[in-house]
């Protein structure tokens, strides 16, 4: 093969990849529109969402109608609905308000949050045809610094929200944003150097791979808490929804409708889909299974299962989806059992507990690695 040749197979396959992780993102996404509506039903012991169906009422379709019910039933569709109301819905913009920031605002959040997801590597190298396929868009030596600098970047469509909007509580919501924002990016950064520090490396291919015998959460538990708690206030999700608090000053999207409102709202729970992906990278395993090896499952009792490589990439794949979804799950109970802080609890959290932790944690790892040589 030409160098030409290998140049294009090797831009597709990164393509493909690409789309790959995007698809699911975006699907993820979508779809924790309807669980956060069903879960908080089931939490509050209520039917939930049920009200977006899909029925043909001719007599030819009924076994389509059977198909479909139970979608209906479960509410699956209201995604669905959801995204044909934010294309449908007017795009207002008020007046007085910069045309060009107020339209930029929306895609600078939601292109960072999808960025972020280019060095999360969900799966292990795939031997396939003759060639070794990272499962990792970008296969980055300094992955974590791609991550946190994509989620950083982020925090300028919000403050930009704010800003053009010609509107005092946009304004307040977005200096809100930006200042939560930024002051828990500083316990996630520092936290997660424990994981650095144990395991020497900022590629999170090689942190999942140093993984394979103990995760990363039984190596640094006080981090896991301190790094799942920061990233929880970087969703701005409930107990952290203070930039949008919808109760108190609406948030920095006030002024925003139609598509551009669904890109803010997107976003939310692309970051949520984002610090599900991290949190099982760092302290989960990632794609590692329990005693799975790169020939099979090898047992501490002696057993062993052989298992054909593309096996083997398969359920390492899938253990690393499950995660994800759990911790999904996991969030979005949160977000449904604990009430909104104030603004100065959120700061005293931020600033007077969780950052002199966050250093603690990283003092005492320094400590005991430097002291076990």
């Amino acid at each position: 093969m030409t160098l030409g040749g290998v140049v294009f197979t090797e831009f597709l396959i990164k393509t493909g990849l690409a789309l790959f992780i995007l698809g699911n993102a975006l699907n993820f996404a979508g779809l924790l529109t309807w669980v956060e509506r069903k879960q908080s039903a089931v939490m509050q012991d209520r039917i939930g969402a049920n009200r977006a169906r899909i029925e043909f009422k001719s007599k030819w379709l009924l076994p389509v109608n059977w198909i479909l019910a139970p979608f209906n039933a479960l509410g699956l569709f209201h995604a669905l609905a959801d995204a044909v109301k934010m294309f449908a819905k007017e795009d207002f913009m008020p007046r007085g308000a910069d045309k060009f920031l107020h339209t930029l605002a929306p895609a600078i959040s939601v292109v960072f949050a999808l960025l972020a997801f280019a060095a999360v590597p969900f799966g292990d190298v795939w031997h396939v045809a003759g060639r070794s396929i990272n499962l990792q868009a970008a296969g980055l030596n300094a992955g974590i610094l791609f991550v946190f600098a994509m989620m950083s970047l982020g925090v300028y469509g919000v403050i930009l929200a704010g800003f053009s909007s010609n509107n005092n509580y946009a304004i307040l919501g977005g200096m809100r944003a930006a200042s939560q924002m930024l002051s828990y990016e500083i316990t996630m950064g520092i936290s997660v150097m424990g994981i650095v520090l144990c395991y020497g490396t900022l590629d999170l291919q090689e942190i999942v791979r140093h993984q394979s015998g103990l995760w990363g959460f039984a190596v640094q538990p006080f981090a896991f808490i301190l790094f799942m708690t920061a990233a929880l206030a970087e969703t701005k999700r409930v107990p952290f929804d203070l930039p949008e608090g919808e109760s108190e000053i609406i948030g920095y999207f006030v002024e925003y409708s139609g598509m551009k409102f669904g890109m803010f709202f997107l976003t939310d729970l692309v970051e949520t889909v984002l610090v599900a992906c991290l949190v099982t990278t760092f302290f989960f395993g990632g794609w590692q299974v329990p005693y799975l090896l790169p020939d099979g499952f090898h047992f501490p009792w002696g057993a062993a299962l052989a298992l054909p490589h593309t096996a083997v990439i398969f359920l390492g794949v899938t253990a690393f989806f499950l995660k994800v979804i759990f911790f999904n799950w996991f969030f979005m109970a949160v977000r449904w059992t604990l009430p909104r802080f104030r603004y100065d609890q959120l700061m005293h959290l931020g600033w007077k507990i969780l950052f002199p932790a966050s250093l603690v944690n990283t003092l005492v790892t320094s400590v005991i690695i430097v002291w076990r040589g």
